[in-house]
């Protein structure tokens, strides 16, 4: 089944939050939308599920965490996460497996936007966070994670991309980013790997990412 974007209809900032049902139920970050439990609920009702087995956290800023207690009040799942958090259960570190849905994923290290930022990199699919997205409103095709806030580097964040680059399957069809659009190289005239090479050369120019910064 394919992962269910659950904030999808949010009329305030958030991340994408994905459903992706499975062996192992998985919610990969939480958002920061009101009610987002409730969205979750119609969600797992939607895919015939009965609960939440895990949630993985792709790393801690609100955007992606505001809703976690909710979440974990309700569906009690096994929290995930690379840096600690009260309601984590399981750290995670660079080279893990991790069950999604139903697919394998290696955990990836992938600091630079945040320091405790992690990808997951699967046969078919990818889970990105916020180190690349397809489209954000700098770039359309391929774009990178920012970089001018306290406590990001630019550096470190290319060295996470190459890092990604290094350790993804040619068999990757699919980026699902913390923002924006999720890319399916069946529907798009490049392959998840050219889409990441993109947004990485961007970030090598060490240019300012949006206009004024």
């Amino acid at each position: 089944m394919e992962p269910i974007t659950v904030t999808a209809d949010a009329e305030e900032f958030t991340c994408n939050a994905y459903l992706v049902v499975g062996d192992a139920t998985t919610l990969v970050d939480a958002g920061t939308m009101p009610g987002v439990d409730g969205v979750v609920a119609d969600a797992l009702d939607e895919a015939g599920v009965d609960g939440l087995d895990r949630l993985v956290v792709t790393h801690q800023h609100r955007d992606h965490v505001g809703e976690l207690d909710a979440v974990v009040d309700r569906f009690d799942p096994r929290v995930f996460a690379y840096a600690n958090h009260p309601r984590r259960d399981v750290a995670l570190e660079d080279g893990d497996e991790i069950l999604v849905g139903s697919e394998p994923c290696d955990v990836v290290y992938t600091p630079g936007h945040a320091d405790d930022h992690v990808s997951l990199v699967g046969e078919k699919r990818l889970y990105s966070g916020d180190v690349v997205v397809y489209n954000d409103g700098a770039f359309e095709d391929g774009s990178f994670g920012r970089t001018d806030m306290a406590g990001q580097s630019r550096e470190r964040l290319i060295e996470s991309l190459h890092e990604i680059l290094n350790r993804l399957p040619d068999t990757t069809e699919a980026m699902f980013p913390g923002h924006g659009d999720v890319y399916r190289a069946g529907e798009g005239p490049d392959t998840v790997r050219e889409v990441i090479e993109r947004a990485t050369e961007r970030a090598e120019r060490r240019e300012p990412k949006y206009p004024g910064e």
